[in-house]
């Protein structure tokens, strides 16, 4: 059975820090493609980092880039965004995601197969 489950949403203030954890079961982390989206009210699903197989570098958007971090933790089969900074714009649901094998472009929808069901992440004083 394959499933992606996100967790460590929360609130914060600005400038504050979020740590999210994604437990994904039925596979092992180096044959799949992970990444990270978030979607805010009125906003398209965007996506945030990724990394497929056994790259080392995980991509990231130019919105996040320097601020988050993706990690995996391939003993508990999980992988991780530590997210630092975090600014009012960065309000959102944040996805965990992921499919089977490599995937060239994975900062984008389609090359998902599987989704978490989100968590919610706000930014506010």
């Amino acid at each position: 059975q394959v499933q992606v489950a996100e967790s460590g949403g929360g609130s914060v203030q600005p400038g504050e820090s979020l740590r999210l954890s994604c437990a994904v079961s039925g596979l092992p982390l180096n044959h799949l493609t992970i990444g990270w989206f978030r979607q805010a009210p009125g906003k398209v699903r965007e996506g945030l980092s990724c990394i497929s197989g056994l790259e080392i570098r995980p991509d990231y958007s130019d919105s996040v880039k320097g601020r988050f971090a993706m990690s995996r933790e391939s003993s508990k089969n999980m992988v991780h965004l530590q997210m630092t900074n975090l600014k009012p714009e960065d309000a959102a649901v944040y996805f965990c995601a992921m499919s089977q094998g490599f995937r060239r472009n994975c900062l984008v929808d389609s090359a998902m197969e599987y989704w978490g069901k989100g968590t919610l992440v706000t930014v506010s004083s």
